[in-house]
């Protein structure tokens, strides 16, 4: 192991031996981090200032004499950094406190003299509700003085900013997977988002230039995956003598989380990034969107899915009110085209919102990766919002690819999940066609389960999705990666009517609304009745029976007439778009021929109601039946059963 890797491990034992030693008998094992994590962002931003800390007090002195109110620019520059304490105080100082009851109050005047950025990490920790109890069980103190071991160097010169990052994004995922039900919440695991910023940047590595990009996640978490996206678009470009500059933004609505994400930057040196980012219980990105309007170069975001959104949907309006532009779109000649999906699971509202920030302009506009749910690719009706939002991405052919992840990814789940590979600039080669990778079997088990996470994607897995995706229709691999036209994934909900036939009716005369309704009530259903006529076409009218329009004789003359379909015998079918139409005007009429009429001569196509959805099933195309087994096999097995049978018989009747 190198000499860092052994430092970081060491810290990160101590800091965790902080935990046993002070809060075991004050928190449960799953609550440490609520003081742990914040503590460990103070000492460090402590030990960074403490070399300016007279300077800081001085231009504070200056500032204030001479009534500058705006003073959050010079403190920076006189702390050097981008944060900065106007307290007076430092760690070691708060040691020498007389009391207890003098230590809390210095503490918390030492919290109040931190900059308006490292205010909210500490407000977002919700720290200052941990004083009282820490107070009471005289703890306080104890941390302090644990922190300040000269052990434990949290200084630049004993740890720099990368070393301090990887120290605090170890930490944050022991406590994440010591507490498993939570962590899956906002913890993506390192292995999934290392495959997915392969499959954001791997494809087009070679065609980046050089330059300054920016990265966004709209539901971050603890910044995992924007950090790691940053990491693995340099080295990918390094090499190639790209000269790569990255903005991270991002957006979180779990306080702690969000704390986590800002100082986990601000403790790698990268206080602007920190700034970036916004978060806290009124920041949600589906109701109050902190980035409107503006585009981004990578996106890539792992949503809560089948987690109900109502309460932000009642903000935007309510589901027939939404006017977002994210949510309510233009597509195929329909103004207010909604992607609104069902309250009870807004994950594809989080990917539309993605979408709604790729960049229009550029030579390589944007790619997404995101991950879902299995529910993501078919749940939803034709003519609903995640049908709809299915039919917007294929049909505007942003989609370039969806793998399916091995089972047992995650921490608090073991679901199927899937990632979806967006793009407004496919190659030429995958123009209006779109590649499923089967990668469930591709993965390395773990040696002990980390909650229900029980596999992992290897470099190796990854670099097999890598390869098969690159490949797109010339991997050599069926059995994993089919590529489809997006038209495949779409169809027609046709419904079918047949007509209200009622005993007794007379077939020559058209029925009022509510004579209907009182037939419906009292009349006795009879298929050989003649079918209730509903309506009578002008005379220019031509018969249609495909669409319900039929020759009837009303008062002595032949007329064009629309039958009152029976609800109980309505039927849907759906038609692929892909349908042939053979001899006929389109596939829906060749279907219906053949499918429905034969079985059915008096039914009819209601086109009103007719509308096209889209799914997408990896069972479909990838299941394989597992074979039947033989007669000679079967009859091996009963031969066997009845041999061992009757042996437990001798056996009996042997102790008898």
């Amino acid at each position: 192991m190198p000499h860092d890797s052994i430092n970081h491990a060491r810290i990160v034992s101590l800091i965790w031996g902080i935990a046993d030693d002070v809060l075991r008998d004050l928190y449960v094992r799953g609550k440490y981090r609520d003081v742990i994590l914040p503590f460990t962002v103070l000492r460090r931003l402590d030990a960074v200032l403490e070399p300016t800390r007279d300077a800081v007090i001085e231009m504070k002195r200056v500032l204030d004499d001479a009534g500058i109110v705006d003073q959050d620019a010079p403190l920076r520059d006189a702390a050097k950094q981008a944060f900065y304490n106007t307290s007076g105080f430092t760690f070691k100082d708060l040691r020498n406190a007389a009391n207890k009851t003098r230590l809390r109050q210095n503490f918390e005047a030492y919290l109040d003299g931190f900059s308006p950025n490292v205010q909210e990490i500490i407000e977002n920790f919700d720290l200052r509700h941990q004083l009282p109890k820490l107070t009471k069980a005289d703890a306080l103190g104890a941390l302090i003085e644990k922190f300040c071991s000269p052990d434990l160097d949290l200084s630049p010169t004993g740890l720099d900013n990368h070393g301090m990052g990887t120290v605090f994004e170890e930490l944050v995922r022991r406590f994440n997977e010591d507490n498993n039900e939570e962590a899956g919440e906002h913890w993506t695991p390192r292995d999934a988002v290392r495959l997915m910023t392969r499959l954001m940047f791997e494809p087009i590595a070679d065609r980046i230039p050089s330059g300054t990009y920016r990265l966004y996640d709209g539901a971050m978490g603890t910044g995992g995956m924007l950090t790691v996206a940053e990491e693995t678009l340099k080295q990918l470009t390094g090499p190639l003598g790209k000269q790569i500059s990255t903005y991270l933004y991002g957006q979180e609505i779990n306080a702690e989380t969000y704390a986590i994400a800002k100082a986990d930057l601000i403790l790698k040196g990268d206080g602007q990034a920190a700034d970036n980012l916004v978060g806290g219980p009124e920041w949600s990105t589906l109701s109050n969107d902190a980035f409107a309007g503006q585009e981004f170069d990578f996106m890539l975001s792992n949503p809560p899915y089948g987690k109900s959104w109502k309460t932000d949907l009642e903000r935007l309006g309510g589901k027939t009110h939404v006017i977002d532009p994210r949510f309510v779109v233009t597509h195929d000649g329909e103004a207010e085209y909604s992607l609104v999906t069902r309250s009870s699971d807004g994950q594809l509202m989080f990917l539309a919102n993605l979408i709604s920030k790729m960049k229009q302009g550029t030579e390589l506009g944007s790619r997404i990766a995101s991950v879902h749910n299995g529910s993501s690719l078919f749940t939803g009706d034709a003519g609903q919002g995640e049908s709809n939002f299915r039919r917007w991405i294929i049909e505007n052919d942003w989609l370039e690819a969806i793998i399916a992840m091995p089972l047992k990814m995650f921490y608090n789940t073991g679901i199927a999940t899937y990632v979806w590979v967006i793009t407004n600039r496919k190659e030429e080669r995958r123009r209006g066609k779109v590649q499923l990778i089967d990668a469930t079997n591709w993965f390395t088990p773990l040696r002990k389960n980390l909650g229900e996470k029980g596999v992992e994607i290897s470099s190796a897995d990854a670099d097999r999705v890598l390869a098969t995706l690159k490949a797109f229709d010339q991997a050599d691999d069926p059995d994993h990666s089919k590529v489809f036209d997006g038209v495949e994934f779409g169809y027609s909900k046709i419904v079918v009517e047949r007509p209200l036939r009622i005993a007794g009716i007379d077939p020559h005369r058209v029925y009022k609304t509510a004579e209907i309704k009182k037939l419906k009530e009292d009349g006795i259903r009879d298929e050989s009745a003649p079918p209730v006529i509903k309506k009578v076409l002008p005379y220019a009218a031509k018969p249609d029976l495909l669409h319900g329009r039929y020759e009837a004789t009303i008062d002595g003359r032949p007329r064009v007439v629309e039958y009152e379909p029976d609800t109980e015998l309505r039927d849907t079918e759906q038609v692929p778009l892909t349908e042939p139409a053979g001899d006929h005007a389109d596939g829906i009429e060749a279907f219906f021929r053949r499918e429905v009429l034969p079985y059915a001569t008096d039914a009819w196509i209601d086109p009103s109601k007719t509308k096209i959805g889209y799914e997408i099933s990896f069972t479909r195309h990838f299941y394989k039946p597992t074979p039947m087994r033989t007669l000679a096999e079967i009859q091996a097995d009963i031969r066997a059963l009845t041999a061992e049978t009757d042996n437990l018989m001798a056996e009996i009747a042997g102790e008898e």
